[in-house]
């Protein structure tokens, strides 16, 4: 399996998948039980690239912004996520994160939604009888200029006018932000 057929899966998945996060892991994992062995392990090795890809300091502050915070396991479940939406999404968000901009998800929980990582393992376990051992390097930093918190709406100023949903006292703080970084 090469990079373009591992990119027609996902693609086809997004498309089938009206948006659904959980019909897009039905249909991930009818797609995987359809390859022979040695492409879903290809498929895995690409999988992990993109989300190796996708492990960039700026891609962490624009899921940040749209998530009212992100912790390193919902880092994870972002890139999932975005590799979820498509190729061009995907390849669009690495040049430039602020493109996410034109994405509408439902609320800020579904930025981060876990389980699609976890469809190919699954599949690996019900065919190969274990999950892969792992052949791509993943970084262990992530690439490009780090930010800090205070430049975020300086970074991503329309990330920041879609999703901080203004300076409402009355909010809550999100579960991974200090509240004393809120307000």
């Amino acid at each position: 399996m090469n990079k373009d057929q591992f990119w027609q899966i996902i693609d086809s998945v997004h498309a089938g998948s009206g948006g659904d996060m959980d019909r897009k892991c039905e249909l991930l994992k009818e797609e995987l039980a359809t390859l022979e062995d040695q492409e879903l392990r290809e498929f895995i090795d690409h999988f992990d690239s993109a989300d190796a890809a996708a492990y960039t300091w700026p891609l962490w502050g624009a899921a940040y912004v749209m998530h009212g915070g992100c912790s390193d396991d919902s880092f994870s479940d972002f890139r999932a996520t975005l590799i979820s939406q498509g190729r061009a999404v995907f390849e669009r968000s690495l040049a430039e994160p602020e493109s996410l901009v034109e994405l509408d998800f439902a609320d800020e929980e579904a930025v981060c939604l876990e389980g699609f990582q976890y469809v190919k393992d699954d599949a690996a376990k019900e065919k190969l009888g274990e999950i892969p051992k792992r052949n791509v390097d993943f970084p262990n930093d992530p690439t490009g200029p780090e930010w800090d918190e205070d430049e975020l709406e300086q970074l991503f100023p329309k990330l920041s006018a879609k999703y901080s949903g203004g300076n409402d006292r009355d909010a809550s703080p999100p579960p991974d932000k200090p509240w004393w970084k809120f307000w």
